[in-house]
């Protein structure tokens, strides 16, 4: 069932632009499963706020984090540059899996209008373990974890649609030239800190698998925008995969390069 079909026209303009090689059919095909996966997701968020640890680590599957793990305590940190796909709120939940190896998740968020929603995004988060941090507050946060000596992984949400002042690479992404912010790349060459990827399928409903891929694990050695770039071909191979699980309803070319 649709989410009283909530954007559609957008939807079917991005999946058109997206995917030209394929037949109408197909493309309703994608929106029909986009609408149903999204209409599971607004139920899983609710489900996660009041589910136990154990049924939570049987719904988001975490492969290769022993890894990150082990750069993360190498390096002093580790960055995490994500997609809008499946039940992103839910990659959170590698606090669970890194937290024996000395390791603390910091999620990132983006303060709400709202005091009631604001403070109910933090509870929510704030019950899968690990500490929250505001977005405007990051670099600061980062500084202060490393003089008191806390390792932690950052998550950043990394497939927004920013405005084109602030777009530092352009770049052909889903047969559309897209501008891409780049703060997770200058975040890890100002620490150091490998970056990393989580590609998300859908094991079935209400059920993920996120297999931890690295981007770079030598941040300083990479020439300006190629870290940003990785992610993008690796967000767009996911998205390929994996079509229904990203977020359609995003007005994500709501601009143009200037």
């Amino acid at each position: 069932m649709y989410i009283v079909r909530y954007r559609r026209r957008l939807v079917w303009k991005n999946l058109t632009n997206s995917f030209p090689e394929k037949t109408d059919a197909e493309r309703k095909s994608i929106m029909k499963a986009f609408y149903h996966q999204l209409a599971s997701m607004v139920a899983e968020v609710v489900y996660g706020y009041t589910a136990s640890e154990a049924q939570m680590r049987q719904r988001m599957v975490f492969i290769g984090y022993e890894d990150v793990a082990q750069e993360a305590k190498k390096h002093g940190g580790a960055i995490f540059m994500l997609g809008h796909m499946g039940n992103w709120d839910w990659l959170a939940e590698i606090e669970r899996e890194v937290a024996p190896f000395g390791v603390t998740e910091c999620n990132i968020y983006r303060k709400q209008r709202s005091k009631f929603f604001d403070r109910l995004v933090l509870d929510i988060r704030a019950s899968r373990g690990g500490i929250c941090v505001e977005k405007q507050q990051l670099l600061r946060a980062m500084i202060q974890h490393r003089q008191e000596g806390k390792v932690c992984t950052y998550g950043l949400i990394s497939d927004q649609k920013p405005q084109p002042r602030y777009a530092r690479l352009w770049t052909e992404f889903l047969h559309q030239e897209t501008g891409f912010l780049d703060g997770g790349e200058m975040l890890a060459k100002k620490f150091d800190y490998p970056v990393y990827y989580a590609h998300v399928t859908r094991l079935k409903r209400g059920y993920y698998e996120a297999r931890i891929l690295p981007i770079t694990k030598t941040p300083k050695d990479m020439a300006e925008n190629a870290i940003t770039e990785q992610f993008a071909r690796m967000l767009e191979a996911n998205i390929k995969e994996s079509p229904e699980l990203w977020l359609w309803t995003h007005n994500r070319w709501k601009w143009k390069r200037s």
